[in-house]
């Protein structure tokens, strides 16, 4: 493996991350209403399209990922158009092309740089775009507590293919700086305390960041 569409091929079969997306119901639901419909889509490391179905319908939605495998799935499954493109680069391949909403469902914590990410987000939204997506909470309490005991499993430490963590604050920081509103949801199996304490309780940071 020489490269990111080898390590993310490889790793997309060998770690069961086909057919499958985390906190499925809780992000599609959440998606689903950020998105709305009507709008020009592009769903960053769409994968097989298995969080990109929450969100297709009424929405004409352009699938990007670096594994040419999970590319030809989505496009059999969801009819969308698909690009390949390592999102490490240049974004060559997007050149020229605007969005009304960009999605990054767990993907800035497998990006190496995530401020310049968000500045190529920002190149390619319309000028009342919206970045939506959602980070590992690397730094919850129970995450953190398994940090103390030197465990990183079931942590997002685990995963090998996540070089970034943040904390709400950092990821918070790191949206400001090309987006005037930011707002940051926690989520997850702790519920109402997940929203009111996101860096304390939520398995996951949801965010929507308005230009």
């Amino acid at each position: 493996m020489t490269g990111a569409k080898e390590i993310y091929e490889y790793h997309h079969t060998n770690s069961l991350r086909r057919g499958t997306s985390v906190l499925k119901d809780l992000r599609g639901a959440l998606l689903k209403e950020y998105v709305g419909t009507g709008k020009t889509v592009l769903d960053l490391g769409c994968r097989d399209g298995e969080l990109t179905e929450t969100f297709v319908e009424g929405n004409v939605v352009t699938g990007v990922d670096v594994d040419d495998i999970a590319l030809e799935k989505v496009a059999t499954r969801l009819g969308i158009e698909t690009i390949p493109c390592d999102l490490h680069g240049s974004w060559e391949e997007l050149e020229g092309r605007v969005f009304d909403v960009i999605v990054a469902g767990e993907i800035l914590e497998h990006l190496y740089f995530p401020k310049n990410i968000v500045t190529h987000v920002r190149g390619c939204l319309q000028e009342r775009g919206v970045f939506i997506g959602t980070v590992p909470n690397a730094f919850s309490l129970k995450n953190r507590m398994r940090y103390f005991f030197l465990k990183k499993k079931h942590t997002p430490l685990a995963d090998p293919t996540h070089i970034n963590h943040f904390t709400v604050q950092e990821l918070s920081d790191i949206l400001k700086k090309e987006f005037s509103e930011v707002e940051i949801i926690g989520i997850g199996k702790a519920g109402i305390f997940a929203k009111w304490f996101p860096q304390l309780f939520a398995f996951d940071l949801f965010f929507v960041a308005k230009v």
